[in-house]
């Protein structure tokens, strides 16, 4: 094991390889989500199945589903905080595995703020609770709320 750290912290084709077989798990995940619908057969939520409320990520798969399928409004109804959020983290994955990739060590996470980071997690939290009040506007935070507007 340390002889493949270390391999892995010199060879850039070894890092290579490693970022080009986590993309292929990523796609394979993507593909086996493109033929298997959520709706069918959906990813039960524990928070909400213990709680009853709604956590930030309710509705993240079949948002997934959607995307994946080239219907952004969908996607929209079912998690609107993923969908505008997910170009921000495929760029962040992008550009942390690019550089890792290059250069074997982390430049990219000393550029982003950490008030950016406390930032975004205070939003997912107050969406979290916002899309539980049981009163119009908020109900169309819930998955598929929007849904009834659109």
């Amino acid at each position: 094991m340390k002889r493949f750290l270390l391999r892995l912290h010199t060879s850039r084709g070894a890092r290579a390889a490693c970022a080009a077989v986590a993309a292929g798990a990523a796609l394979a995940g993507a593909a086996y989500l493109y033929v298997h619908d959520p709706h069918s057969h959906p990813l039960p939520c524990i928070y909400l199945m213990l709680t009853g409320f709604y956590c930030p990520g309710c509705g993240a798969g079949r948002a997934s589903y959607a995307l994946l399928h080239g219907r952004f409004a969908e996607a929209f109804c079912y998690n609107p905080l993923m969908v505008i959020f997910l170009p921000l983290l495929l760029l962040y994955i992008g550009a942390r595995t690019l550089d890792w990739v290059i250069t074997g060590e982390d430049h990219v996470d000393y550029k982003i703020s950490i008030r950016f980071l406390v930032a975004v997690l205070v939003l997912a939290l107050i969406y979290g609770v916002l899309r539980n009040i049981p009163v119009f506007p908020f109900t169309l935070l819930a998955p598929g709320g929007f849904a009834q507007i659109l």
